[in-house]
């Protein structure tokens, strides 16, 4: 890639500042752009995916969803892997989110699965090389995510050096809440973070512990793609992930958040 395309595809990524301050729930300039050429499809085009924003109408339209690995210690420490590694990115389909209050049908092809509560980063803007101090004025708001994860899954293709993607990448393995403003909730730091399952509490932590900050979770993404407006960072789950099955209700919560509830449903006849 030439020096002039790079530099036009950093433009085009950080223009979605100023979409942030005009309209902060518009597409990326690159999606408007596509949105705008489309041409006509042979099968009908995909559904936007959206979540609701607190104290407001319109929804958030998402574009992408990444997810940090291994970012609280006492999580890497439960599973056994290396702390003095640092965290790393694995991605998400949008089109596996649940909304709020949803059932999801318990996944094919495995025997654990597993609930990971995490805050969830929402963008209005982006760019490639993002600085650290500069991370927070691309962020939209926050909300209460869930990373699912088929675990013995993830287990195996870990074992032979394999993607996770089997174990993370699957129909309804995104659940999230509403969106919440910055400017109303404030740049998140510290606070509780929790999820009960039928009422016993499994995870409990507080959003100081995470070892890479949201900030720094920024700034490292944008190094290896470029981060636009409607992405969604799912930063990492403190200790406590364990098995849920059909019937259970999980309520995840993060203090100035908007509660998620999600029930888990019987698993398909085909499984």
């Amino acid at each position: 890639m030439s020096k002039d395309n790079r530099t036009g595809r950093r433009d085009i990524l950080k223009a979605g500042a100023l979409l942030g301050a005009a309209a902060p729930l518009a597409l990326s300039p690159l999606g408007a752009r596509a949105a705008e050429d489309a041409p006509a499809t042979v099968i009908p085009t995909p559904s936007v995916t959206t979540l609701p924003v607190v104290g407001s109408d319109a929804r958030f339209p998402v574009r992408r969803i990444y997810c940090v690995g291994r970012n609280y210690l006492e999580h890497i420490r439960e599973m056994g892997n290396d702390e003095r590694l640092p965290p790393f990115f694995f991605a998400k389909h949008r089109d596996m989110i649940v909304q709020n209050g949803e059932t999801v049908i318990y996944p094919t092809l495995t025997h654990d699965y597993q609930h990971e509560i995490e805050l969830v980063v929402a963008m209005k803007s982006g760019g490639e090389n993002i600085p650290v101090e500069e991370a927070l004025s691309h962020v939209y708001g926050y909300a209460v995510g869930l990373d699912m994860t088929r675990r013995d899954l993830q287990i195996a293709s870990r074992s032979i050096e394999r993607p996770w993607e089997i174990g993370k990448s699957f129909e309804q393995s995104a659940p999230c809440a509403a969106i919440t403003p910055v400017e109303q909730s404030g740049h998140l730091s510290n606070g509780h973070i929790y999820l009960s399952v039928n009422g016993e509490m499994r995870q409990d932590a507080d959003l100081d512990l995470l070892i890479w900050n949201v900030p720094e979770i920024i700034s490292q993404l944008s190094k290896e793609v470029g981060i636009g407006a409607g992405d969604l960072i799912y930063t990492g789950t403190p200790a406590g992930v364990a098995a849920v099955v059909a019937g259970d209700v999980m309520i995840g919560g993060i203090e100035g958040l908007t509660e998620l509830t999600i029930t888990v449903g019987p698993r398909p006849d085909r499984a």
